[in-house]
């Protein structure tokens, strides 16, 4: 969301304050400005910083690698910067793909090659066993005070066939608990109302309006 400079009462300009969501992803970056247009501040993406490129996302853990590219892209900005990562974990197969989910079937797969991997993994699986969760974890990251991070869950299960062509990842083939559509049936503001970044950038809202007050 962009907002055009406003005037205060002595007449001086109030800069637009900018918020760096720090992702090349063209998806990520059309949810997360979505899910911060309530917010008085201007959200760049990644790619207007073309000398930025992909950080390496080398942590264990979603929480590790959403603050490797918060900090990352700080640095690189002199910005606040917003940082995800984002893991899907089905149970049957002990919490994969979890962390390596975006590169599930190898460095540089795309969204197909995932899925058709996990469809292959899940293969003959009965209903009552199919059971999964997203989890994204968002880093906050400004330069003024510690990092801040929070964790959003959506809980579901993943579903025989890819199911909507909404969406992105692996939504074609999960169905949150509660629900007869797949996130990739679902527009972006149902989408918007109950997703694990939705869970987790709720969470992290107080945070940025303080900051950005």
């Amino acid at each position: 969301m962009t907002q055009t400079p406003a005037s205060t009462n002595q007449g001086e300009t109030t800069h637009v304050k900018k918020l760096v969501v720090a992702t090349h992803n063209r998806d990520k970056t059309r949810e997360f400005s979505e899910l911060l247009n309530e917010l008085a501040v201007e959200v760049l993406p990644l790619d207007a910083f073309p000398s930025i490129g992909e950080v390496a996302e080398d942590a264990p853990t979603l929480e590790g690698n959403a603050l490797l590219k918060a900090r990352a892209v700080h640095r690189a900005t002199g910005l606040p910067s917003l940082a995800d990562d984002t893991g899907l974990e089905v149970y049957y197969l002990n919490g994969e793909p979890g962390v390596y989910s975006s590169r599930y079937s190898g460095e540089g797969a795309t969204y197909a090659q995932n899925v058709a991997k996990l469809l292959v993994r899940m293969r003959g699986v009965p209903p009552r066993r199919r059971a999964a969760r997203f989890r994204c974890v968002l880093a906050f990251v400004s330069g003024s005070g510690s990092p801040v991070t929070v964790e959003g869950v959506c809980p579901g299960q993943i579903t025989e066939h890819p199911r909507g062509t909404n969406g992105f990842g692996y939504d074609p083939l999960f169905l949150p608990d509660g629900q007869h559509l797949t996130l990739a049936e679902m527009d972006i503001r149902l989408k918007n109302t109950l997703s694990h970044r939705a869970v987790a950038m709720q969470q992290i809202k107080p945070f940025l309006r303080e900051f950005f007050k």
